[in-house]
């Protein structure tokens, strides 16, 4: 069992430090798909406010999460940790007990760190935020309860000698699609994604999507305009995030581009070159890296590495690859697949391709026998006689032990590459890296997969 500490070493004196400082304003869609977004070239939601926190600040076109399931890229966001290293490799687990993260380290060095919204992140004990009211915790609830800007705002505002970390997860647009106002979006004027089979049903549902996506960025315009107001606009680095993909097939508990890209935004007045792009590879885990850099800290054993020179615009590189895994218990059957991504090219390897993928929320019943998600019913109906479809639950169900995709050509991944003999260096190339990566990590593969190391994990006692 391999269990990362996080450390620190303060490069200023502590108490000019904490003047210096900048405060940290982190804000969280929550399941939202990158490319369903404007500025990722998505050609139906409205989001104005996103587009104009983009206008003033800088646009990552490569940012990824390690794992498409809300608990496993909190826990990666929170610790600078890979899934492996956090040990919050499943869904409704919980990270390692002797985890240090963003509340204490960012504390130690003078900081107020604050959660407002949704947590889900497990043990409490392991990150310790201060509860910020305002926002609701229940990502499920319908409808979501009707925000609240005061406390928030009331936090940006307190001690105003000291500097304040505050993370605003949203729950939405995470299913149940309820908020926001569907009839901006008509269902049948919709352009559908090529990866989203197209029955009424499912336009329906992608309708109340987008909505909650607009409902969702008026939140973002709303959180802006309480910091501006807070006085503290200019010393604050806003980090804007969609989380993983959306629960539409492909996007969500996968491996795919659908469900690890992320959108992030980074803004920061004077600091931050305004209205730019950059193809820097990025990961949640080199964001609290980041976050102490600019505090004036160095932080030692984390997973990720900092990109303040790149937000400073010093350079327009990170990484050479960024990895992701998928854990699939218990979301449904166990279904392990890792993958790694230059930015270009992604690899996905399926540890398990014999067995068929499940997934209990997206496929299954509530309790009282109601469908969670009336579309994918409408999928397998129609796949009998239309090819298009069948061919989309059978690219979402059966998968083969290997794939390759250009994902800069093919963002949504639906011409795999990896039969093509001239890519047969390149695939052997990173998949040499992806192994490396988790022999590194302590991931064996088929066996993290499983009821006993979930059940292990969720009781802090880590089998792997």
């Amino acid at each position: 069992m391999k269990i990362f500490l996080v450390l620190f070493c303060l490069s200023l004196p502590f108490f000019s430090q904490a003047n210096q400082s900048p405060n940290y304003l982190i804000i969280l869609a929550d399941d939202c798909t990158y490319n369903d977004l404007p500025l990722y070239g998505g050609e139906n939601a409205k989001t104005p406010n996103l587009e104009r926190l983009a206008g003033d600040g800088l646009t990552f076109n490569q940012a990824y999460v390690s794992s498409s399931m809300c608990q496993p890229c909190r826990a990666e966001l929170y610790s600078g940790l890979y899934p492996m290293g956090n040990g919050c490799a499943w869904n409704h687990s919980g990270c390692r007990p002797g985890i240090t993260g963003m509340p204490q380290v960012l504390k130690q060095l003078g900081y107020r760190v604050g959660l407002a919204g949704k947590t889900h992140i497990r043990p409490a004990a392991v990150f310790p935020f201060e509860k910020v009211e305002g926002f609701d915790q229940n990502c499920v609830r319908n409808p979501t309860l009707l925000h609240d800007l005061g406390p928030a705002r009331k936090f940006m505002e307190r001690k105003k000698d000291e500097p304040f970390c505050l993370v605003i997860a949203l729950t939405e647009p995470h299913v149940p699609w309820v908020m926001g106002d569907a009839s901006e979006y008509p269902p049948h004027k919709l352009k559908l994604p090529p990866n989203i089979a197209d029955t009424p049903r499912t336009r329906e549902d992608f309708s109340k999507y987008l909505a909650e996506i607009t409902y969702m960025d008026s939140q973002v315009g709303e959180i802006m305009a309480a910091l501006k107001a807070s006085g503290k606009d200019n010393q604050t680095l806003v980090l804007f995030s969609s989380e993983q993909g959306s629960q539409f097939p492909g996007c969500k508990w996968t491996t795919w581009n659908t469900g690890l890209h992320t959108a992030l935004i980074a803004r920061w007045p004077e600091k931050i070159k305004a209205g730019e792009r950059t193809d820097a590879l990025v990961q949640y885990a080199d964001i609290l890296p980041t976050l102490l850099e600019f505090a004036g800290a160095e932080a030692e054993e984390m997973d990720g590495a900092s990109f303040a020179s790149v937000l400073t615009g010093k350079l327009n590189s990170h990484r050479e690859y960024v990895y992701g895994m998928h854990n699939n218990f218990p979301e449904g059957p166990p279904y392990p697949t890792r993958t790694i991504s230059d930015g270009t090219h992604r690899l996905i390897l399926n540890l398990t391709p014999d067995e068929l993928f499940i997934e209990k929320h997206l496929m299954g019943l509530k309790g009282n026998a109601v469908l969670n998600n009336p579309y994918w019913a409408t999928w397998v109906r129609d796949s009998w006689q239309k090819p298009e479809i069948y061919n989309l639950v059978k690219r979402y169900q059966s998968r083969p032990p290997n794939s390759f995709y250009n994902t800069k050509k093919d963002p949504y991944e639906m011409n795999d590459l990896a039969g093509d003999p001239k890519y047969k260096t390149r695939i052997k190339q990173m998949r040499k890296a992806l192994e490396t990566w988790m022999k590194t990590e302590g991931d064996p593969g088929i066996s993290l997969d499983s009821r006993e190391a979930h059940q292990a994990a969720k009781g802090g006692k880590h089998l792997f």
